[in-house]
């Protein structure tokens, strides 16, 4: 055998056959297992099997062909310690310069529908993690490569010479948290069982014990404010329907408020997705335009004319590719955009968007392709001193069979629609929430403030002579008649909120004197 190994055994092959052929151009001998090997094959490759080496078969279906003194001797030995040295001249066993493994895809498995707890447990992997554990506490000798992503560096450092003592290291630390992220997604998972098999209650959907694991996307340049550091992570498997998968095409570098208010158009954007072409316009968490139109061009007009002056600067989310005539009232004079984020560019558009307006150069234009698409249910995590509040996330459609019309006079068809386009934003407005709505577009925003009224009060105004006709959404209920008596002098015609006020008659009341329709949710949306 050659004085340079390689040991690969990997579930997920994506760069491997690249990456073998160069490790077999720069004198390493490949030892590979099972499927891993075939693969090897396939790509021509010369690879010796583990059971060649090890002189013992692969038995109980692939359960046992790792676990041997051979392997993790390889893997554990000190060869230039004496005694490690003499035990491995006596045992045949060949020290690893590098050890290549991934995992069985647990997590991947007990996400599909119907998956069956055999096999969930067939899919822990055992044989991995013990490769993986062993070469990474003897990194002084051996580099441990956990995944594809790692492939192009770790070659590049091989090509100088052996890997660094540094470099093995980072490698190291890589491995074990690999490791303990797969070990808590299988204990999580027990725990789940054991929730499930010792009582009658349905499982708690939130583990006894929380494990996060983010990967750093990227430092950022500071956080909400200058004397702030911050950083960008996301999930190891994030969802492509989220900012975590989207790409930076063009422009500066993220801001941590810019990801914030991309974030927010993202979610508003999607609920429109199989409607109509929507804009959303997001400045300091909050929209403050957004509108559904028969075209992209069409919503994004309706959009900025929400509140032009706070769309100066904003984020702007989109549900379908933008195009050229998009682009073009994005350009226009006295317009300054932040961040764009859309399923796609048409050429033209993009073009226009990085060549024309004196942002150019800064404008941060990110492609989510699966924008639209479905995505699971997930929670949201916040910050408190000394602990963290976890929740799901208020996304999804409210059941409209659990609506009830309250009021004498029930919304026109006209109404009815303007009152589930406003309600399907309101829940993205800080509480308290007041949203004006008409022809699909917001109209007026009151965001953030501490009494209902004060937030009517500043929805009216942006809303200015826009409110004769409009529709409102309120994220929760009116305590009292007074917000709604004063969005009724600004000439609202209904309103859709959640109810539940122990001064709900005093307020259907108002609305039947002032002849506005009204329906109840039973559903509050509170942002805080």
């Amino acid at each position: 055998m050659s004085a340079r190994r390689a040991l690969i055994s990997v579930s997920d092959k994506t760069g491997l056959g690249p990456f073998a052929k160069a490790l077999v151009d720069l004198g390493f001998e490949i030892i590979s297992t099972g499927g891993t090997r075939r693969f090897l094959l396939e790509q021509r490759l010369p690879v010796i099997d583990i059971s060649a080496y090890t002189g013992f078969p692969e038995m109980m279906d692939g359960r046992v062909k790792t676990l041997h003194p051979k392997v993790h001797g390889g893997l554990l030995g000190r060869p230039d310690l004496v005694e490690d040295a003499a035990a491995m001249e006596e045992h045949g066993i060949k020290p690893f310069e590098l050890v290549v493994v991934n995992l069985y895809p647990f997590e991947d498995t007990i996400a599909k529908s119907g998956v069956t707890v055999a096999e969930a447990i067939e899919n822990i992997d055992i044989g991995g993690p013990s490769m993986v554990r062993s070469s990474a506490k003897n990194h002084a000798y051996v580099g441990v490569v956990t995944r594809p992503e790692q492939y192009e560096r770790v070659l590049i450092e091989l090509r100088k010479g052996p890997l660094t003592p540094g470099f093995r290291r980072e490698l190291c630390a890589a491995a074990f948290e690999m490791t303990a992220r797969y070990d808590r997604a299988i204990a999580d998972y027990m725990a789940q069982l054991i929730a499930t098999e010792t009582t009658d209650e349905p499982p708690s959907p939130f583990p006894a014990t929380l494990s996060l694991n983010f990967i750093r996307k990227q430092e950022l340049r500071y956080g909400e404010n200058p004397h702030q550091q911050a950083a960008f992570y996301v999930e190891s498997n994030a969802n492509p329907a989220t900012l975590a998968a989207a790409e930076q095409l063009h422009g500066k570098e993220l801001s941590y408020n810019n990801l914030l208010d991309l974030d927010a158009a993202v979610n508003i954007v999607r609920e429109f997705a199989h409607v109509a072409p929507a804009v959303a316009i997001i400045k300091h968490n909050n929209p403050c335009g957004a509108a559904v139109g028969d075209s992209l061009a069409d919503a994004l007009a309706k959009a900025l004319a929400g509140d032009p002056v706070s769309a100066f600067g904003g984020i702007i989310g989109c549900n379908r590719v933008v195009d050229l005539a998009t682009a073009e009232q994005l350009c226009g004079p006295d317009r300054f955009v932040e961040a764009i984020i859309a399923p796609g560019y048409m050429d033209e558009a993009f073009t226009a968007l990085t060549t024309r307006p004196k942002w150019k150069a800064n404008v941060r234009l990110l492609r989510c392709v699966a924008l639209n698409e479905p995505r699971p249910p997930a929670f949201e995590y916040r910050r408190v001193t000394g602990g963290l509040l976890v929740q799901n996330l208020d996304e999804g459609v409210d059941p409209e069979s659990d609506w009830k019309v309250v009021t004498n006079r029930a919304p026109t068809a006209v109404e009815l629609s303007d009152l589930k386009f406003a309600w399907s934003i309101s829940r993205f407005v800080k509480s308290n929430a007041i949203l004006l709505a008409k022809a699909g577009s917001v109209v007026g925003v009151g965001a953030g403030q501490m009494s209902r009224v004060d937030s009517a009060q500043i929805a009216v105004t942006k809303a200015g002579e826009r409110a004769v006709g409009a529709v409102v959404a309120s994220d929760a209920f009116f305590p009292f008649r007074d917000g709604l008596d004063l969005l009724a002098k600004a000439g609202i015609t209904a309103v859709i909120e959640p109810g539940g006020s122990r001064n709900d008659d005093d307020v259907i009341a108002a609305c039947n004197e002032q002849n506005i329709a009204m329906i109840f949710t039973g559903r509050r949306h509170f942002k805080h």
